[in-house]
């Protein structure tokens, strides 16, 4: 019998992230022929993920170009898409979460008519414009999907509420907290000899992400609210691997370059993130894989936007939204910092996106969408 051609494109280090353990178990699995495709959406950080995870793709599209617009990204992404399905007639085209990379795939396996599966499925705002474009992106491809892989039940409730008929959708658990749990048993030394020597002091560490398209305009709230922080704690480090956006930088720097625990550091690779993550006592976020990763390592997020595509999180209580206005980001940090009851409250909350089990649960699914296994009981966290 011939095997099902899986084809899984992902471009960014996001999607490499998350789509390394569904290929790790395709590999594993006799039942398919995997296809892996970088669009190179994301260059260097994605190469990183790719080497960490052993993953060799078949096919590099090398989309990166200078300040180039959305429309670029998704017009070349498609026309590259187009032409590895003419040359390899796969049976099914994995996608990754909301990126123009995921919809401009999708798009491509919709109009050549190969079946859609979507990794991370069924995420909504409810706000076409908050995040932008991610919310666009995964309403056009969940309206093209075949099979749905719902990170949670909420998840699939969206979907449903959309129209999608419930036998097409499985609960999986988000990847990423597989990923997480290969990563964080790595032995990783940290390449920025100044966060090395904060790891060998053994100093609180306070970590800060943000580079969302929407936030460009509160980044100088952001900053003020480092800034802050750090005077007020001097016994804590506050690290910052700066975004590559000179957007981000130019409106976020210059109001915390002046502390010396405010430590400033380019983009880490995933290996050292995840390290970071884990050696941090509390962190201040913008990223949505942030609030994933970080409660299953028992450290509480304080979300820096205003809604969120992930509100189990929330309601968990791993997680909490405080927007970007200055004070709110300082009152939240210090209540964290000071009250050991409200911080353990958030540590100790069950996070729930996964157990590690979301890459075999994905691949049995593509199983039963072929007739070749079956599926496994849907996740439910405990």
């Amino acid at each position: 019998m011939k095997k099902p051609k899986v084809m899984t494109v992902y471009g960014t280090r996001p999607e490499a992230i998350k789509v390394a353990p569904v290929l790790r178990q395709l590999a594993k699995s006799p039942n398919f022929e995997s296809i892996a495709v970088s669009t190179g959406q994301h260059r260097e950080m994605l190469d990183q993920v790719n080497q960490m995870f052993k993953i060799v793709p078949e096919f590099d599209l090398n989309i990166m170009r200078p300040a180039q617009s959305l429309n670029m990204i998704f017009s070349r992404t498609v026309s590259g898409i187009d032409g590895i399905i003419s040359a390899t007639a796969p049976d099914a085209i994995l996608v990754q979460g909301d990126t123009t990379t995921a919809a401009a795939a999708a798009i491509a396996a919709f109009n050549s008519q190969v079946p859609v599966v979507h990794l991370e499925a069924g995420l909504r705002t409810g706000d076409i414009t908050e995040p932008f474009p991610e919310e666009g992106n995964r309403k056009i491809v969940g309206q093209i999907s075949k099979l749905h892989l719902a990170p949670t039940a909420a998840s699939k409730e969206n979907l449903i509420s959309e129209g999608v008929c419930s036998e097409d959708i499985v609960i999986s658990g988000n990847t990423v907290i597989d990923a997480l749990f290969i990563a964080k048993n790595w032995k990783v030394r940290f390449t920025d000899e100044r966060l090395e020597a904060v790891r060998r002091a053994g100093s609180k560490i306070v970590m800060v992400t943000t580079h969302r398209r929407e936030n460009i305009q509160d980044m100088k709230n952001i900053g003020r609210a480092i800034a802050r922080l750090a005077k007020d704690f001097s016994d804590v480090v506050f690290v910052l691997p700066a975004h590559l956006n000179p957007k981000v930088r130019e409106k976020l720097l210059p109001w915390i370059v002046r502390f010396n625990n405010v430590l400033v550091t380019e983009p880490l690779p995933y290996n050292e993130f995840t390290q970071l993550m884990t050696r941090s006592t509390l962190i201040l976020s913008d990223s949505g894989g942030v609030q994933e990763e970080a409660p299953s390592l028992g450290k509480p997020v304080l979300v820096l936007r205003k809604n969120t595509e992930r509100p189990e999180a929330v309601l968990a209580g791993t997680v909490k939204l405080i927007g970007t206005n200055e004070d709110s980001i300082v009152r939240e940090a210090r209540r964290l910092l000071t009250d050991k009851e409200a911080y353990n409250t958030m540590a100790n909350a069950v996070n729930p996106y996964g157990d590690g089990n979301a890459a075999i649960r994905c691949v049995r699914a593509l199983g039963s969408m072929f007739g070749i296994d079956e599926r496994m009981a849907d996740y439910c966290p405990l």
